[in-house]
């Protein structure tokens, strides 16, 4: 359904730093690296699916009260080392690992970037 997140920072390289980080344990790397944004995607992916963003308008960047970008996870261990990998780099907790009530497997942690933005990783799959 999606093609892409575009996340607003106002702090670019630090942005990088946090991201190449927290998003590594998830399979996604930096694929593409501009003056004002970078891009992340899979190995073998066709386009970027998360890009990190100064604000076209020239603005501030600003987060969204209540937005979150929630990104697959290919195991557990996978949502724990994002959440050691993002707190490390700059992100501020907003939930720990763990299993949440929405189903029998629905193990997420919850982060904040340096710039605000929540993200949470998620594994859907039986430990």
């Amino acid at each position: 359904m999606l093609l892409y997140v575009t996340l607003g920072t106002n702090d670019l390289s630090r942005s990088i730093a946090f991201y190449d980080a927290a998003l590594l344990p998830l399979g996604l790397k930096r694929q593409r690296t501009e003056p004002v944004e970078a891009g992340y995607g899979a190995d073998g992916d066709v386009r970027c699916r998360l890009w990190v963003t100064k604000p076209f308008d020239g603005n501030a960047a600003t987060f969204g009260n209540g937005s979150m970008t929630a990104i697959e996870a290919p195991s557990r261990a996978a949502v724990d080392a994002f959440h050691r990998a993002a707190l490390a780099h700059g992100g501020s907790d907003e939930g720990a690992p763990g299993l949440r009530p929405f189903h029998a497997h629905f193990y997420a942690a919850y982060v904040r970037d340096p710039d605000g933005n929540k993200l949470s990783a998620v594994c859907e799959r039986p430990e």
